[in-house]
């Protein structure tokens, strides 16, 4: 249940990633001044915790999506097996979330 749960919020959360996307171009878009602020917005603590939320959310998504993909192909209801892929999408959105962040700042000099 939790799975299901956490694949609807992702998908709502990817929606809210989608109106930051465009809030970007259309900061772009506006010149210099008005992108200098939008991604000192995003650069800031509040900003950057929004976009790992995101980076979680996407990740989870994808891991969700594989697992209903086997769904569809009739594999995986088993209640153990239901289960342990919903624990290994969670874990895989953790854990790849953090090596993006960590490869972020590593490259970034942050």
């Amino acid at each position: 249940m939790a799975a299901s749960i956490a694949t609807r919020a992702s998908g709502v959360a990817l929606y809210v990633g989608v109106l930051i996307v465009a809030g970007l171009a259309t900061a772009l878009a506006a010149g210099p001044d008005a992108y200098g602020v939008y991604t000192a917005l995003l650069g800031s603590p509040l900003g950057m915790v929004v976009l790992f939320g995101l980076t979680v959310s996407i990740f989870y998504h994808l891991a969700a999506g594989l697992r209903h993909l086997a769904f569809d192909s009739g594999k995986g209801f088993l209640p153990a097996t239901a289960n342990a892929t919903a624990w290994a999408s969670f874990a895989f959105a953790a854990v790849a979330s953090v090596l993006v962040w960590a490869g972020y700042f590593l490259l970034s000099g942050h």
